[in-house]
């Protein structure tokens, strides 16, 4: 058994535990932070990419609003390159009730949301693919974000300040002396390896999985509600700035430009278990419907690739325990010494990815009350690695780093712009890593062809450079092409099946995949 020490155990390497690692260490704590998987690869590597003006809750979430408001401009500030400003619509389309835009600029108003109403010919210059029998519009400050560049941002922040950061490290108990937690004890995944860390506190980050962490310390009952939602990337960007519907929050209401595709989202309702969200053929439909009226001949488009994720919303006794869609999306921070009579255990769940920073903050401040310490957060006021320049991202950055380096380095992802160089880079950083794990943080296979070329090449290089032997190569080669495949099949159709085929071809057909070599065990992680 491998034993390590820290006054703090952070659970949960999604936005939420990477802002709160970061957070702790910022204020002098020593701090491990541990997740199952790799970081951002649940909730907050599963979402539409929105960074929230508050907009979208000025009716429905007024506190929320303000929240999403004030932290959007914050995240403006200290994480730079993962955010495109592109500035966001709300849009009441010919279906909608145009008198709910009344309501919606009474709400931005007392919130604090800044919102403009323009006109639909103004809307139509800088979205002309919007619905032109469009009633009402309002000009937000929303704009697209990179959920994994902005969690890894917040990580290599924790990282020097001391923190050490364990993915893939699967938490098995957290164990206590009397009424006091003392540690948290992990399965590392890749190795086998038990590792002990010795810890006075413990922040369970775990956000669906909240419920599941805290019973590990014999916290039982922690109602966290998984609200699952289906997201579609299309191949393109249909537009340049998040559009919303004009109305009461629903399914399918709302398009972001993300990178160099249109997602469309999402659907809402509850999901019995967080690891096992279905895609069903009626949601991907809705969804497609639901672009139509937004942006006229959305279902000529080709959509890329489907996911689902799960909100971690509270259990509000305010509405049905069914009804995720109208449950709050505010914060909530759960103190285990008054519930269960437990020491040194908070679990947060709730908020948005837009109030990551906040969330974090919040929760080391009430750690930080139990601990009887004052010491002041300061996530503000610091900008994360890589955005010291405060420079923001754009739809066309990689494209600019390729005009500099065209002559000297191979591309090895066309859809993305992604050298060998930045492969083997990371790659090296992280020699345990997947490659879905390299696609988090590169964008591997994220574009039109899904991997169809570019996985092969990595699979390629990673072998020349005899980092890895024919064996694991080929089998990270499948197990890449698995998880692709769990986001193509819900949504064969038209163009898309015929770039499947094509794939199919190049992998059965011209390398005969199948019959590669393989490992004695199977590459699962």
């Amino acid at each position: 058994m491998r034993k390590l020490e820290a006054d703090v155990v952070v659970i949960g390497g999604g936005s939420t535990g990477a802002g709160v690692v970061r957070d702790v260490a910022m204020r002098g704590f020593k701090a491990v932070l541990v997740d199952r998987v790799d970081l951002a690869q649940g909730t907050s590597g599963r979402f539409h990419g929105l960074l929230h003006s508050g907009g979208r809750y000025v009716v429905s979430d007024p506190h929320s609003a303000t929240e999403c408001a004030e932290e959007n401009e914050i995240l403006k500030r200290i994480q730079a390159d993962a955010i495109e400003p592109t500035g966001g619509y709300f849009v009441a389309t010919p279906t909608d009730d145009p008198e709910y835009g009344d309501r919606f600029k009474t709400g931005a108003e007392a919130t604090g949301v800044p919102v403009n109403e323009v006109s639909i010919a103004e809307l139509l210059r800088r979205e002309p693919r919007v619905n032109p029998k469009a009633t009402r519009a309002f000009e937000t400050l929303d704009g697209s974000v990179d959920g994994w560049q902005l969690v890894w941002g917040a990580a290599h922040s924790a990282e020097q300040y001391g923190a050490k950061i364990l993915t893939y490290h699967r938490v098995t108990k957290i164990e206590r002396q009397g009424d006091t937690v003392s540690a948290v004890i992990c399965t590392d995944d890749k190795t086998g390896e038990t590792v002990q860390i010795g810890c006075s506190f413990v922040l369970n980050c775990a956000a669906a999985w909240g419920g599941q962490v805290a019973a590990m310390a014999d916290c039982h009952g922690v109602e966290v509600v998984p609200g699952a939602g289906i997201m579609i990337a299309m191949n393109h960007r249909l537009v340049n700035t998040p559009v919303n519907r004009l109305t009461y929050p629903a399914d399918g209401d709302i398009i972001v430009p993300v990178h160099t595709v249109s997602i469309i989202g999402t659907t809402d309702q509850k999901a019995e278990d967080p690891d096992r969200l279905q895609i069903s053929y009626e949601e991907v439909q809705q969804m497609m419907d639901c672009g139509e009226q937004l942006v006229p001949g959305f279902r000529q488009s080709r959509a890329l690739h489907a996911w689902a994720g799960a909100r971690p919303l509270v259990k509000d006794s305010r509405v049905s325990a069914t009804d995720t869609r109208h449950m709050s999306r505010g914060m909530s921070i759960i103190d285990h010494s008054e519930r269960d009579g437990l020491k040194g255990l908070l679990t947060i769940a709730g908020g948005k990815l837009t109030t990551y920073r906040l969330m974090a903050k919040k929760v080391v401040d009430a750690m930080c009350e139990q601990l009887g310490e004052q010491r002041e957060c300061r996530t503000a006021d610091e900008v994360v690695p890589g955005s010291e320049k405060h420079t923001f991202y754009s739809v066309s950055h990689r494209l600019h780093d390729r005009e500099e380096d065209r002559l000297s380095e191979q591309i090895l992802c066309e859809c993305e712009l992604l050298t060998k160089k930045m492969f083997t880079d990371l790659q090296d950083e992280q020699p345990l890593a997947t490659f879905d794990d390299l696609r988090r943080q590169l964008r591997l296979g994220m574009g039109p062809c899904q991997g169809g070329f570019c996985s092969v090449r990595a699979t390629g290089v990673s072998h020349d450079r005899g980092k890895i032997d024919i064996e694991r190569a080929t089998g990270l080669l499948r197990l890449f092409l698995r998880n692709r495949w769990i986001g193509l099949w819900p949504i064969l159709n038209g163009d898309q099946v015929r770039q499947t085929a094509l794939d199919d071809w190049i992998f059965e057909g011209t390398l005969d995949i199948g019959h590669l070599p393989q490992p004695a065990e199977e590459v699962l992680r």
